[in-house]
């Protein structure tokens, strides 16, 4: 079996890396990177950390706004995909990437397979619902993280295959939690103890690209007694500057320059509580027992809220400051996105339903 496998951005990088190692003992992959995440530290970085291979392609489509940035994604995924005339293309979770990707495939040929298949915010404003949405329409196969996901895609009346098969970014931090967390390196920011800061994420459009948003955090993250670091996104960076809030964010937060996936999982683990706006950072928070406090008005993620393990909080100042600081003693925590095996159940749902078996 033949399998083209886009990513764009930190987090398909991630959840790529499980997929892609079981994919190849048996299979032959393309991975295309489309280069929508092209900075060195967003992008580079991750591959090293977590020993991805190099992708066949990068496109180097870099940013600009959605409807420019996807019609060059399918421009160039067109071509490849004709080129490498693929069994299947593997996509994964809701960027622009995933979406172009699954436009390009359910043109042609190839199976098209989504990776964190029925997820759902109901929030139609946010790109990334409109990015998933659409996919899960397109695909053949759809991948699902748990079994909440697999019932949505059935009330949605999808017509591809849905398989449940936990969540491939458990997979990810399981294999590299002992080399992230194990022996005595220190954390990767001077300054700091264990479980005496808060770890913060600050990166959708939503939260960088209002104002009003952007202050109100920066006034919850600042309102608490904890320090506060946060490795800085250029889209953060950038409208910091443009509102006028960097030089106050410098001075009452750490902020620190992106890290690697490895240095990002300790800095997770060893912190207090979490502040992000992330639905990966939510997982990964979940998966290494640091309560996660949630930028954001809803999640797609709201299993995690329900156990008891992440609040939702939007951009209100009192509301952010209450929850980093509240030491409630937290519910036992539920297995709630499979045992770790979702890379090896993905790629045998794919040689199902391509009716493949590994390669001889």
């Amino acid at each position: 079996m033949r399998v083209c496998s886009v990513v764009g951005a930190r987090p398909q990088f991630v959840k790529a890396f499980p997929v892609s190692r079981r994919l190849r003992a048996d299979h032959e992959e393309v991975l295309i990177h489309t280069g929508q995440h092209y900075d060195e530290e967003l992008s580079g970085v991750f591959f090293e950390d977590l020993n991805i291979p190099e992708p066949e392609y990068n496109l180097g489509v870099g940013s600009g706004g959605h409807a420019p940035q996807t019609a060059e994604m399918m421009r160039l995924l067109d071509e490849v995909i004709e080129a490498e005339s693929p069994d299947a293309v593997l996509v994964y979770g809701d960027t622009n990437s995933t979406l172009a990707a699954a436009l390009v495939a359910a043109k042609r040929e190839p199976m098209l397979a989504h990776v964190e298949a029925g997820l759902r915010s109901g929030k139609w404003s946010m790109p990334e619902e409109v990015n998933r949405v659409l996919t899960d329409h397109c695909s053949d196969l759809l991948l699902t993280p748990a079994a909440n996901a697999a019932e949505t895609l059935r009330e949605d009346n999808i017509r591809g295959e849905v398989v449940v098969t936990g969540d491939v970014m458990y997979d990810a931090v399981l294999a590299v939690r002992d080399r992230a967390l194990g022996g005595s390196t220190p954390l990767p920011v001077s300054g700091i103890r264990p479980d005496e800061y808060v770890l913060a994420t600050v990166h959708r459009a939503a939260n960088t690209d209002d104002p009003d948003r952007l202050a109100g955090i920066l006034d919850g993250l600042a309102g608490i007694d904890s320090p506060v670091v946060l490795p800085l996104h250029p889209r953060t960076a950038a409208a910091l500057d443009e509102h006028g809030l960097y030089d106050r964010a410098a001075e009452e937060l750490r902020l620190v320059d992106p890290v690697g996936y490895v240095e990002f999982l300790r800095l997770l683990a060893d912190a207090s509580k979490v502040a992000t706006d992330s639905g990966g950072v939510q997982k990964e928070a979940f998966y290494l027992d640091t309560p996660c406090v949630t930028l954001r008005d809803e999640t797609e993620w709201v299993e995690t809220v329900e156990a008891g393990w992440n609040v939702l909080v939007g951009a209100d100042p009192d509301r952010i400051a209450r929850a980093l600081t509240d030491r409630s003693a937290l519910p036992p925590k539920p297995e709630l996105y499979g045992g770790g095996d979702a890379a090896e159940r993905t790629v045998a749902a794919l040689e199902a339903a391509f009716g493949n078996g590994p390669s001889e």
